[in-house]
């Protein structure tokens, strides 16, 4: 089973994924896309109240590259929460994702996977050439990655909602 959970800043996403995966099992890795940078104690303490939410008997492996992120989804083999696809994308230089891989990865695995990513085509349009591409680049594979997820749900304020499976091509 593959779940993508998207949601905005401070939505909730992360909490309700981890409830999700809590239900799969007592054996769970949470794969962490964004490595803590001891110059930023804001982040810092952004990803404290991740680890201290999690589960005790849980595992954390951090990707480093992006190329980390396909190759973990093909290797471990309990349920897996990814948080975030947003911050993965920001692993790749200049935003050129190659989706292939990743969506190859979720649709073999025989575990479940619960995807956390941002959702951000309900933000303010970027002022910046970059800020574009990323909003781009990430709602694409939003929409790649719920074309071969099993659930999509949207969190909007801590609420739920249950996205309805799509009959358009992305």
């Amino acid at each position: 089973m593959i779940v993508l959970v998207l949601g905005g800043t401070r939505s909730g996403k992360s909490g309700v994924a981890e409830s999700i995966a809590e239900s799969l099992g007592p054996t769970v890795t949470y794969v962490a896309t964004a490595a803590v940078d001891p110059d930023d104690a804001d982040h810092a303490a952004r990803v404290a109240a991740h680890q201290a939410r999690r589960p005790q008997g849980w595992s954390t492996v951090e990707c480093q590259a992006p190329a980390d992120l396909p190759r973990l989804l093909r290797e471990i083999d309990n349920p897996v929460v990814v948080d975030s696809l947003g911050t993965w994308v920001t692993l790749h230089a200049e935003l050129a994702v190659e989706a292939d891989d990743l969506l190859a990865a979720l649709a073999n695995r025989t575990a479940s996977a619960v995807i956390v990513s941002e959702e951000v085509g309900l933000a303010v349009h970027p002022p910046s050439e970059l800020g574009r591409r990323y909003v781009d680049v990430l709602g694409m594979l939003n929409q790649q990655v719920a074309a071969v997820a099993d659930r999509v749900l949207l969190v909007v304020a801590g609420r739920v909602l249950d996205l309805p499976a799509s009959h358009g091509a992305v």
